[in-house]
């Protein structure tokens, strides 16, 4: 048989954290964000669960290429926009808007020989940082951007540094609101964070929403706040089973560098799953999984093909019991994503990128 581990989609749980943003702001249309591949979950595999969205946002060609193989005739959006000026043939070919959000993109543009007007996104830097442009440059780029040809419609946007946080939307808010108050054109304004924490603010504001992290599932504003308190639900889940059962005495260590000594008489499962399959090395002792429905914890180092875990409360489990690593396991029990990311010292966003080519992936309905 195949090494047991294998990472499901959960096809519902994607509508359902979908519709959870729209609800926050019920008059704006969704880009359902799959950029990095979907975040690690699969454009073709995502789709189905994504495809009541309004358009889709992403950063690469290739990415727009495959919605389109799909039969998405909708919107797309490149966040980023343009890095070459060929990049815009490839443009009209697919029918794609795109963000501008610096001066050699809007020269880009003015040179461009074109039998099909381009609508576009302008960006403020409003605080981020990033990309766009400053607030004391903004309407001059908007002004050159909407005396081209070879625009069709301008659409403004900025991104929240810290909706995620206590310091929150306000002041950047402030400043786009003040720099574009008269222009024409939709608005796109609200990421996950801004979109749930904020949304009562920003619904009337945004004409597109941007939720991307909390429609996987994650919450953005963790720990503060789990993804259950937002009403969303996980999308992906990444399990394994027990391959062997290893008894340990008092003094037994576990593992490289032996980083874990027992205490006492135990029993450790040894999972197949490790770095190599995309489960973060930086987890240490304590790291929570579930084995056959129940919270147990991760002890040792994590290799590249296995981890181990401390089966005490769970002394009924042994040799092919099943091992929930983050996700729903089979009983219905949940480990959250961002718990085991806090683990690592990460963040959701990278466990679900970071999901290895060599685990299996399938789609449940």
């Amino acid at each position: 048989m195949p090494r047991p581990i294998q990472a499901i989609i959960h096809s519902a749980a994607l509508r359902h954290n979908l519709s959870r943003a729209r609800r926050s702001a019920p008059d704006a249309k969704v880009w359902a964000i799959v950029k990095a591949n979907a975040y690690g979950h699969g454009i073709e595999r995502a789709f189905d669960g994504l495809k009541s969205a309004d358009g889709f946002a992403l950063l690469d060609f290739d990415e727009a290429a495959r919605l389109r193989a799909l039969d998405w005739r909708g919107p797309i959006l490149l966040l980023e926009g343009c890095f070459e000026a060929r990049d815009l043939e490839i443009c009209s070919r697919l029918g794609l808007w795109h963000v501008v959000h610096c001066n050699e993109q809007i020269d880009m543009l003015a040179a461009h020989k074109t039998q099909q007007a381009h609508r576009v996104f302008l960006k403020m830097n409003s605080g981020m940082n990033r990309l766009g442009f400053r607030p004391e440059r903004y309407r001059t780029a908007w002004t050159r951007l909407n005396a081209l040809p070879q625009v069709d419609e301008v659409s403004l946007m900025t991104h929240f540094s810290d909706a995620d946080t206590a310091k929150g939307i306000s002041a950047q808010l402030a400043v786009f609101e003040a720099v574009t108050h008269d222009l024409p054109g939709e608005r796109s304004l609200s990421n996950s964070a801004a979109n749930l924490r904020h949304g009562a603010l920003l619904a009337a504001k945004s004409d597109w929403i941007r939720p991307g992290i909390a429609v996987y599932g994650s919450a953005p504003d963790f720990p503060e706040h789990s993804f259950d308190h937002w009403g969303l639900q996980p999308t992906m889940t990444l399990s394994s089973k027990i391959i062997s059962v290893q008894n340990l005495e008092a003094g037994d260590t576990v593992g490289y560098g032996s980083s874990f000594t027992a205490n006492s008489a135990m029993r450790i499962g040894v999972v197949a799953c490790g770095y190599a399959d995309g489960y973060p090395r930086h987890c240490t002792t304590g790291t929570p999984v579930l084995v056959n429905g129940v919270r147990c914890r991760m002890v040792g180092r994590v290799s590249m093909d296995m981890i181990t875990v401390d089966l005490s409360p769970v002394p009924s489990a042994g040799m092919g019991s099943e091992v929930t690593l983050w996700g729903r396991a089979s009983n219905g029990a949940v480990l959250p994503i961002d718990e085991v990311a806090q683990a690592a010292g990460t963040v959701g966003y990278e466990l679900m990128c970071a999901l290895a080519q060599r685990v299996p992936v399938v789609v449940e309905a």
